[in-house]
Parts: C-alpha cells; structure tokens; sequence
C-alpha cells in the first residue's frame, strides 16, 4: 500500500491531547488544555438556544449569516476604527484554527516563505508545510520574548509570501508593542508579503494595555487578514465559531478554501455570537479584569510552591521557570510528575517550538474556577515541600 501523506501522516498526537489523557488517567487538576471550566454568559447560551428551535437549521450562506457579518464589521469598527465591508470582506469560519487553514490554503502556493515567530500554537506547522510553505522561524526567548530585530530580518527574502503573526500570543502571554508591529509592518511591506494575524485573545489583555491589529498600521489593512475567535470571547470555546476580516482580494481565495473545508457553521450559533458582540463595554471590561485576577491568582500560588514565575501580559496562560524547584529532568518529565504524583496537569513549553527548545518552562492555563486554581497551587506546594499554598 503506497504511504500517506508525509507531513500528516509523521505527526505525533498533540501534547493537549496526551496530557489530558493522562490528567483523567490519574484525576489531575488539567492546567495544561486552555478553556474555561465554566460556560459563557448565559444571555447568550439562550440566543443559541432560540435560534435552534425558531430556526431556520439548514445550511446558512457559505460566508456566514449577514447578521454575525455585520455585527463583526461594527465589532471591528467600534474597538479599532476598521472598517470592513460584511458582504465581501468578512468570512465566518468553524473557529479559528479552521480560519487558520482556510487562510494558509488559500494563500500559499508550494515553495512561498512563511515567517512563523517561536514559541507557537502547534497547528501552524504542520499547516503550512502541508500547504506547501517553506517555514523560516523567528524564535522569541523568555523571560522577557523581545522580538530579535537581526534574526527578524534574516527571516524576511524574495520568496517570502506571508508572516503568521499571534498576538496576544499563545503560549508566551505576549502582547507584541508599537514598536514590534511597526518593525514588522515594514518588512511585510518592503517585500510585498501579507500577514496572517491570529488575534484570538483579543479581549484577554490585561493592567491596561489595548491590543493593536497589525492591520491598523500604515499601507497594512490591504495585506492583512485578522482571524477571530467566539470562543475566546466569550468563553464558549465548543462553539467553535470563528471569523477572517481583511480585504476582498485575499480573502476571496480563503473563502474558496473554506467552502470546500467545512462550507459553514452552525446557524444558531452564529446568531448568538452576533447578539453576543453587541454587549456593551462592561462586559468586555469585566472580562479582561476577571481573568487577570485568577492570573494573579495562580501566580501567586505558583510562586508559593517554588517556580519562578514568568509575566503573563495576555491570553489564558502562565508561563514558569522550574529551575527555581531543583528539578532533576527536564519540562516533559516535570509535568508528567506533577500530572501523575501530584495530580495537576500541566502543559511543557517546548512543545512549542519546532526542534531544539529550552525545556525547562512549563504552561500552566489560568481560566478555571478559583477553588481548581488554589487546589491545584495547593497540591504544588505539598509535593514541593512548601507546605500549603
């Protein structure tokens, strides 16, 4: 029998996946997996809830229900002063990481240059390189993950067509500055490239910082494509509901890849997602605080068993140093110690990273119930010897 596909078929299962396999193996806390344990507003549960029963529940438009279109145009319009046209210039998708595939499919022709920032989200490799792309890697180091300027610019050459672009950034908890974005616009425009830009964590960006689309940046609305996500938002990660804006002429080869990825999305919850971005500013500002203090939270409790505990400037993640403990192994062994001897889960850093990583950092997801945070800090500091949390 010939072989599969060599990319797919050469992928192993994903550290998600494997960790949250052994967390219920051993009844860990699962820090490692990022969604909340609670659902999202219930407001907005119930217009799900109404959609399906009035219906209609047959396949709604390939590009998405005007409705949610239109309200993702006034979404972009009223946090960043884009203006996006909802017929031709708005895509809704089954969630962000299909929008990711949509884009990268209908963008790159095989031997195209991708520039990808490390540590990151474990689809885009195997995505690009499925589509054909050459992967030029920029890696960011902790603890501070300053963009490289030198090594930022070696990435860049001829033959690059796209730089994917995650900010806030998963799983370094990284808001990319003015500066940084200014950097990169330019290269993006110097070598006539356009820009993928995962901003799922969008509304997750805390102590008063604002997150600032690529896109809003001089000459960068024409070359850019904003993917986002519901489920983020508003904490209905199942939902699986996500969006691409960016102008009609990149956009419409994505939509072609959509069409025949998933074709579309459920329509009562796209409907909910429309009634759910109007809500008004509180909401947003309630979210953003919420989640900053269960990050405060759980640093705290992470600090108290011993690790060296990294910024978190955005997303649902925490990131921290075990060399402070006197581990003997590295970021793997940690977590599957902790996940199995003292039952919480988390997440190894190098996973993140295609290749030769540093791995002694670890992840840890911070959107759970206050009592799973401070249980799961607690069980740290007893099998560390720092008594209780």
């Amino acid at each position: 029998m010939k072989p599969a596909n060599s990319v797919l078929s050469g992928l192993g299962t994903t550290v998600f996946e494997v960790m949250s396999r052994l967390a219920i193996e051993h009844g860990a806390i699962n820090l490692g997996q990022g969604f909340p344990d609670e659902d999202g507003p219930e407001d907005v549960r119930r217009a799900a809830a109404r959609a399906a029963i009035a219906g209609p529940n047959q396949y709604p438009p390939m590009m998405g229900l005007p409705a949610l279109r239109e309200a993702l145009a006034a979404h972009a319009r009223r946090f960043y002063g884009l203006d996006y046209d909802p017929a031709r210039e708005i895509l809704v998708t089954t969630g962000a990481t299909e929008a990711l595939a949509a884009c990268l499919f209908g963008l790159i022709e095989p031997g195209d240059e991708a520039v990808v920032f490390e540590p990151l989200y474990d689809s885009y490799l195997p995505i690009l390189r499925r589509a054909g792309a050459v992967t030029r890697l920029v890696r960011l180091e902790p603890p501070d993950w300053r963009l490289p300027r030198e090594a930022l610019a070696a990435a860049f050459g001829p033959r690059t067509k796209l730089v994917l672009l995650n900010s806030p950034m998963n799983p370094a908890a990284k808001v990319f500055d003015a500066d940084e974005l200014a950097l990169i616009a330019g290269h993006v425009r110097a070598h006539d490239a356009v820009a993928v830009c995962d901003e799922v964590y969008e509304h997750l960006v805390f102590d008063g910082r604002r997150h600032h689309p690529l896109a809003t940046l001089p000459g960068m609305r024409e070359r850019c494509l904003r993917i986002g996500s519901a489920g983020k938002i508003f904490s209905l990660t199942g939902w699986k509901v996500g969006w691409v804006e960016g102008p009609s002429a990149l956009l419409a080869p994505v939509a072609k890849a959509h069409q025949f990825l998933v074709f579309t999305t459920p329509p009562n919850l796209q409907a909910a997602v429309a009634f759910g971005l109007a809500k008004d500013d509180a909401y947003f500002a309630g979210l953003e605080g919420a989640l900053a203090a269960k990050r405060d939270r759980l640093a705290a409790g992470l600090a108290r068993a011993g690790l060296g505990v990294l910024e978190t400037r955005g997303t649902y993640f925490v990131s921290a140093d075990i060399r402070p403990l006197g581990f003997n192994g590295d970021d793997v062994a940690f977590c599957r110690e902790i996940t199995t001897e003292a039952g919480v889960a988390a997440v190894p850093l190098s996973a993140f990273y295609d290749g030769v990583a540093l791995d002694h950092f670890v992840r840890f997801c911070f959107c759970k119930r206050d009592a799973v945070l401070d249980e799961a800090a607690d069980r740290l500091a007893r099998h560390f010897g720092a008594g209780k949390a």
